[in-house]
């Protein structure tokens, strides 16, 4: 079964400079202006909108791999933490579009399972597997473990690159529970099962969920790097973000 890749459409608004990714109900803004831009380096349409809201303010041009032609490139994740990763895809689409990239590696821990999926969960039931398959395969190794010791984490790792130099990275964690069975449509990965209180990470809104995930608090982590990098471009950002906590 091929891997699932939500449709990602491109909206033109009254302003011409700019485009509007959007899914499902959820959408963010592409600026094509003449800010500083960052190749958003993921193939993952789902990031791209989440990325888009948590650098909201920042100041910079956020651009799609399809924009800066790399219709179809995409990085083998072969090292063996999140870390590497990440460092490892942003390095090599700086280096293949000639422009600073941002890349993510996030994934999910399980105790009871030892922490895996960990940096396997893209592919924890095979490459081609969907996100149904994999939340098959979590809730089938868990089958039977109590409530008490379905402890988990979301772990994110989020690198800026330069062509041929790494900027910089940070880091994100949030701590919930792995429920029995898949709850909500707003997320995507894991999130159905992943419960945070009384609700699944995809039975939080889009604002709710960027308030709160691991990808945000890795936003939040290297949200220093990037005003410091754009400062050093000779630009400062729209507004300032308070550091997450």
């Amino acid at each position: 079964m091929p891997r699932e890749r939500p449709q990602l459409r491109r909206e033109t608004g009254g302003n011409a400079a700019n485009g509007t990714i959007r899914i499902g109900s959820a959408t963010t803004m592409i600026d094509r202006s003449s800010r500083p831009r960052i190749l958003v380096g993921t193939t993952n349409p789902h990031k791209v909108v989440e990325l888009g809201a948590l650098l909201d303010g920042l100041g910079c041009q956020l651009v799609l791999p399809t924009d800066a032609g790399l219709e179809g490139f995409d990085v083998d994740e072969t090292g063996d933490t999140l870390m590497a990763n990440a460092i490892l895809k942003a390095m090599a689409f700086a280096a293949r579009a000639g422009m600073p990239a941002l890349a993510d590696d996030s994934g999910l821990e399980v105790d009871a399972l030892g922490g895996e999926p960990g940096v396997r969960s893209r592919r924890y039931a095979g490459d081609d597997a969907s996100d149904a398959d994999r939340i098959a395969l979590v809730l089938s190794k868990l089958d039977g473990v109590p409530v008490g010791s379905r402890t988990a984490r979301f772990r994110s790792v989020i690198a800026l690159a330069e062509p041929g130099r790494l900027v910089g990275t940070g880091t994100g964690t949030v701590d919930g529970v792995i429920g029995d069975m898949a709850r909500g449509t707003n997320g995507f990965g894991y999130d159905p099962i992943f419960l945070m209180g009384d609700r699944s990470m995809a039975e939080l809104t889009p604002a709710e969920k960027n308030a709160t995930s691991h990808r945000s608090r890795a936003v939040a982590s290297i949200r220093p790097i990037l005003e410091a990098w754009l400062s050093a471009q000779g630009h400062v950002g729209d507004d300032a973000m308070p550091p997450r906590t």
